[in-house]
């Protein structure tokens, strides 16, 4: 099937349960209006269904869609705090850009741009969650809407009229909605020099990078700066390109921080991560190889926020050597720590399953960790850690200041394709290395897990462990193994579930 004919589930159908006393009332309409054609009901359930999501201020919401106020010219987060407007006067839109591009402006008290991301983007295989994930991770910035799409396999025109049709805005405009909010974050936590910050976030020009905070904000770059939150304040005084970044990563929902961190210090490879500081008050930190240059990052364990059961964040602090990598590192981050995910959707599903439902209750909001750099991770499955700490030692590029502990790079796959030709880990590498094996974040998984089984060595648990890690599939059963079908589309979490409960083996 063409991958433009497969839309993931709408978010309603998955996170309306609050909700679902409105289309049980419409269900008359529809029966009345079942046999006409008329998909009026459909739309009509649809926006009623987010409209109580808005009026109950529901933070489950909060990137899933956004809505507008016509009165006011503004678009917020469903879980705003500000008064409710009325339905006549609200508008929804899919994305932050599909409201900017309709004219309306973020709101300054729920800042709409700070919210998670959609969780649809992880899940879905079609060439809309694949754009999407590309977008995140700076592709348009780098290689313009052409090489988007090339690395979708489609046509430039093809990839505008999908994510236009379905998302209300088109490549280029997701993309500046994401220059925007970077910007926004470096002008009211950094005390960079404005004119710094617009190439940093991406921007040709500081014409086009005043003009677009001006549309999206209503505010000039200075007047945004002065209007920075004030827990933001003493962090930005000292933040600067050599003190770092200081960064909350938010999520929705409930998160269960230790079985994360577990996994990351299990795993830690010397000279690239360290894990440091005791069960609750970790700190994970590691070294980045970005498009533009390097950085090192730190992640604290302890849970940010006034209530983790609706959300919060993760505090980072971000040194890079190129500012213009800030954009691609959070995104990595991100995916890394499954910051993106949708706890509710998952513990629903999982939590009606007798065998999980006390697994479930006992960790709400468990994740499913990815990666920060996908062909490190694959390189790292096969060789094993202690092999990786000899190829990191051996080939990996020594950082120009290391910090601590942190003195490598994870070497590249062309670095170790020439190095250590034979093998698996060869094979791998040459894979990787000359493209016939793409993991990047717009990779077709399906190929991707067929370009690796081909890879002479590799078997099948590998190339399993590769897709849920790596690719971020959240659907991933280990193979060989008696999963039921009830767990889809969730079964990489159901598997994370019964390991950290102990009921299967780690490295099973």
């Amino acid at each position: 099937m063409s991958d433009f004919r497969q839309p993931g589930p709408p978010v309603w159908r998955r996170l309306d349960s609050v909700t679902q006393n409105v289309k049980e009332r419409a269900e008359p309409a529809r029966r009345e209006n079942s046999g006409n054609g008329d998909g009026a009901y459909e739309d009509s359930a649809y926006e009623d269904s987010r409209y109580e999501a808005v009026r109950s201020r529901d933070a489950r919401f909060d990137g899933a869609f956004f809505f507008a106020v016509e009165t006011t010219g503004i678009y917020c987060r469903p879980s705003c705090p500000a008064v409710t407007p009325k339905r006549r006067n609200v508008r929804f839109f899919a994305t932050a850009a599909a409201a900017q591009g309709s004219g309306f402006r973020a709101c300054r008290r729920c800042r709409p741009d700070a919210v998670p991301g959609s969780a649809d983007w992880n899940v879905r295989a079609d060439v809309v969650g694949r754009a999407m994930r590309l977008i995140g991770d700076g592709v348009v910035d780098r290689e313009g809407v052409a090489g988007l799409a090339g690395r979708l396999g489609y046509s430039a025109r093809q990839v505008q009229r999908q994510l236009t049709a379905e998302l209300g805005a088109g490549p280029v405009a997701l993309a500046r909605a994401q220059r925007a909010h970077t910007a926004r974050v470096l002008l009211q936590t950094t005390g960079l020099p404005v004119t710094e910050i617009a190439f940093a976030a991406g921007f040709a020009s500081v014409r086009q990078f005043n003009d677009t905070i001006r549309a999206v904000y209503a505010a000039t770059p200075s007047a945004l700066r002065a209007a920075a939150p004030a827990r933001d304040r003493p962090a930005r005084r000292g933040a600067t390109p050599s003190a770092g970044i200081p960064l909350r990563l938010a999520h929705r929902g409930p998160y269960q921080h230790g079985p994360v961190f577990d996994l990351l210090q299990h795993e830690a490879v010397a000279g690239v991560e360290e894990v440091s500081g005791p069960p609750g008050r970790r700190v994970y930190r590691r070294t980045l190889r970005l498009p533009y240059g390097t950085g090192i990052v730190a992640v604290d364990e302890r849970p940010g926020g006034p209530r983790s059961g609706t959300g919060g964040w993760l505090d980072a602090r971000l040194h890079l050597t190129d500012l213009r990598d800030l954009t691609t590192s959070v995104q990595r981050l991100r995916r890394l720590f499954d910051l993106d995910a949708d706890p509710y959707a998952v513990d629903e599903r999982l939590g009606a399953d007798p065998r999980l439902a006390p697994l479930v209750a006992a960790r709400p909001g468990l994740r499913s960790p990815g990666t920060a750099d996908p062909g490190e991770l694959a390189v790292r499955t096969v060789a094993g850690r202690a092999e990786a700490e000899r190829l990191v030692q051996r080939y990996g590029k020594t950082l120009d200041a290391p910090c601590g502990a942190l003195t490598h790079l994870f070497p590249e796959p062309a670095v170790l394709a020439g190095a250590e030709p034979g093998g698996p880990l060869g094979a791998l590498a040459a894979a990787l290395a000359d493209g016939a094996l793409r993991l990047d974040p717009g990779a077709d998984r399906d190929d991707a897990e067929r370009a690796l089984l081909a890879v002479p060595g590799m078997d099948a648990r590998t190339a399993a462990v590769v897709r849920t890690r790596a690719l971020g599939d959240p659907d991933v059963a280990p193979p060989g193994t008696a999963v039921p079908d009830t767990w889809r589309p969730w079964r990489s979490y159901a598997v994370n579930h019964l390991r950290a409960a102990g009921e299967w083996e780690q490295h099973r």
